[in-house]
């Protein structure tokens, strides 16, 4: 990923947060046949710092060869950066429009638990576990931010046991170790102040759930 200086974000604790924030990674695999490209929520396993999740047995991605590590990108929140925000405009008028956004990859080997064995259907088993759980989770928050008060959490206990067993045999579990961590937030560091002051108004104008999340302070780069 191109990497200007002002961009890069090498804090842990800030790629941690935008990969909880928006869990649906686009997670692309080179392999023999080619590029496969499939969109999956992942979670980061603080235990382990692997990121975890599942694919459908029926997915051939899991039976394939890899040729290379794995990259799953989570795309944070974006906005179009129109050049009307900027003071700079009233001064010189040499500004262009933008996009700004935040987005973390990470890159890594992938590990597959699709075996018909006790070990890999308890792993199958734990990551679902684990992904609901923290969905759930973020679902009563939204709720909770809506000013609703959230139901009880689903478990994957309330299904019958027999029932999930099935499902579990339906999937395949795996993980991703990272390798590298790569986190981009292009969020005009490199305007002039008051340019920057001008996109957050203008943001926080527009009012959009994307626009206002991109007008919080951007962590700072390394």
């Amino acid at each position: 990923m191109y990497q200007p200086a002002h961009f890069r974000v090498d804090d842990a604790a800030a790629h941690r947060a935008l990969i909880a924030a928006h869990p649906l990674a686009t997670l692309v695999v080179p392999t023999a046949q080619g590029l496969e490209v499939n969109h999956l929520p992942l979670r980061l396993d603080a235990a382990t710092g692997r990121l975890i999740g599942h694919v459908a047995r029926a997915n051939p991605l899991w039976t394939l060869e890899p040729a290379g590590e794995a990259v799953a990108v989570f795309r944070g929140p974006e906005a179009y950066v129109t050049p009307g925000w900027y003071a700079s405009k009233a001064e010189h008028g040499r500004v262009v429009p933008t996009w700004n956004y935040a987005v973390v990859h990470v890159h890594g080997r992938l590990r597959w638990f699709g075996a018909d064995t006790p070990e890999d259907d308890a792993r199958r088993h734990a990551v679902v576990a684990a992904l609901t759980e923290a969905n759930e989770a973020a679902h009563a928050e939204a709720l909770r931010a809506a000013g609703r008060q959230p139901p009880p959490a689903w478990s994957v206990d309330d299904a019958p046991a027999d029932w999930v067993a099935g499902m579990r045999r339906a999937i395949v579990a795996f993980e991703l170790e990272p390798t590298r961590i790569e986190g981009k937030f292009k969020l005009s560091q490199n305007r002039p102040a008051a340019d920057r002051e001008g996109v957050i108004a203008g943001l926080a104008e527009r009012g959009d759930a994307a626009s206002a999340a991109l007008t919080a302070r951007p962590p700072e780069a390394q």
